[in-house]
């Protein structure tokens, strides 16, 4: 990536014409050959940019450009389009390039995973006395994503999700339904799950006699004490 600080004006041309006066801006030309024109405001939308495939050339101003004061000019092409962005630079106060490599993607907190992983932690969060079976409980339609046994042992299968849906409670009927014609299992009780549950699906669970359980993420990492708070 290469990061120019300059004092520049920019033009827009094509679908819509678009111009930024003199000032001075941020410029970032990504690997994937995108440029991208940014204030020191506006958060983190860019004033002007060219999306990829483009073509990037760097030239001498033309006689009349150098004489307003111009040094470089960048001209931007779309490779599938007319439109072209051209910036005019005045004075470079920054110019460097960085090789960032490979990222790896978001990872988002409080994904299902995670949740499964911090109830199974702290499954006493569901009852005083449970015990885990286990995570990932293989069933003949896929896996239950907690089997645990209540204080009386009876067996109750957890579907976890971070928003509650008609979808998901669909699912584990599907799964109460196989693991209860097992004998070795049965009765089993349903837990769906969730940090948010639409009303619709809660009222489906319980019309089916599935338990419907809000999670508190923040509780299970450790973070928020209920028992601290003042209010």
């Amino acid at each position: 990536m290469r990061l120019v600080i300059a004092r520049c004006s920019v033009d827009y041309d094509g679908r819509l014409t678009a111009h930024l006066p003199l000032a001075t801006r941020l410029l970032l030309v990504k690997a994937d050959g995108s440029v991208l024109v940014h204030s020191d405001g506006g958060s983190y939308k860019p004033l002007n940019w060219m999306s990829p495939p483009c073509t990037m050339a760097e030239v001498e101003p033309d006689e009349a450009q150098a004489g307003d004061g111009v040094v470089a000019v960048w001209r931007v092409q779309h490779a599938k389009s007319e439109d072209r962005l051209t910036v005019l630079i005045h004075e470079v106060l920054h110019d460097s390039e960085h090789e960032l490599g490979v990222d790896p993607g978001l990872v988002k907190d409080g994904v299902e995973a995670h949740l499964q992983r911090l109830l199974a932690e702290h499954i006493h969060t569901l009852g005083h006395g449970w015990s885990l079976v286990r995570r990932e409980y293989m069933t003949a339609i896929g896996p239950v994503d907690i089997l645990a046994k209540d204080s009386t042992g009876v067996s109750v299968a957890v579907e976890i999700k971070r928003r509650g849906e008609i979808d998901g409670v669909e699912q584990l009927t599907r799964y109460l339904e196989l693991m209860n014609r097992d004998p070795h299992l049965a009765p089993v009780t349903g837990v769906f799950a969730a940090q948010q549950i639409k009303p619709q699906a809660r009222t489906l669970a319980e019309d089916r006699g599935i338990r419907c359980v809000v999670l508190d993420y923040d509780a299970l990492k450790g973070i928020d004490d209920a028992e601290s708070r003042l209010f």
